[in-house]
C-alpha cells in the first residue's frame, strides 16, 4: 500500500517508508524500506563504509507509528523518544521492515512499541509517543 494513500502526510524527500505491508488502524502497521547508494546522506554519512543515519531510523520508525495511530486527514507529530537503540549498522540496500504497535494513549498521546529489522534480524527499536493534532 502507498504510505500516503495511508494517511503519511509527508512527501519527498521525507518519507521514509517505501510501501505499507500491513495496517490495523488505530492499533499497528508494518512497513519497508530500501535506501539506494545514491541517497544524499550516504555521501557524508561515514563515507566509504556508508550507514543509514539512526535518526533517519527513529523518522521511519515514527512514520509507521503514525500509519498506524491515523487516518488520511489526521496529522500526529514525535512527541518523545523512549529507550531507542540502534542494535547494528543498516547499510544501503538492506531491505528494512518496521513495525509499530500502540501500547497505551492518554490526553491526545500515543505510545507505541517500534522496531527495525534487516533479514529477520533487530537493528533498531523504542517506545515512542506521539501527539495528535
Amino acid at each position: 500500500m502507498n504510505p500516503i494513500e495511508c494517511g503519511l502526510p509527508h512527501r519527498a524527500p521525507f518519507i521514509f517508508i517505501d510501501e505499507v505491508t500491513g495496517v490495523t488502524p488505530g492499533d499497528s502497521a508494518t512497513a519497508v524500506k530500501t535506501f539506494q547508494p545514491d541517497e544524499p546522506f550516504f555521501a557524508g554519512h561515514f563515507p566509504g563504509d556508508p550507514l543509514v543515519p539512526g535518526v533517519i531510523l527513529t523518522e521511519a520508525m515514527a512514520q509507521t507509528a503514525g500509519i498506524a495511530a491515523g487516518s488520511p486527514g489526521r496529522t500526529f507529530h514525535l512527541a518523545a523518544l523512549k529507550m531507542v537503540k540502534f542494535l547494528r549498522p543498516v547499510r544501503p540496500l538492506d531491505r528494512i521492515e518496521f513495525t509499530a504497535k500502540k501500547l497505551a494513549e492518554a490526553g491526545g498521546l500515543i505510545q507505541f512499541q517500534t522496531s527495525a529489522s534487516v533479514q529477520g534480524t533487530p537493528v533498531a527499536e523504542g517506545v515512542l509517543i506521539l501527539s495528535g493534532v
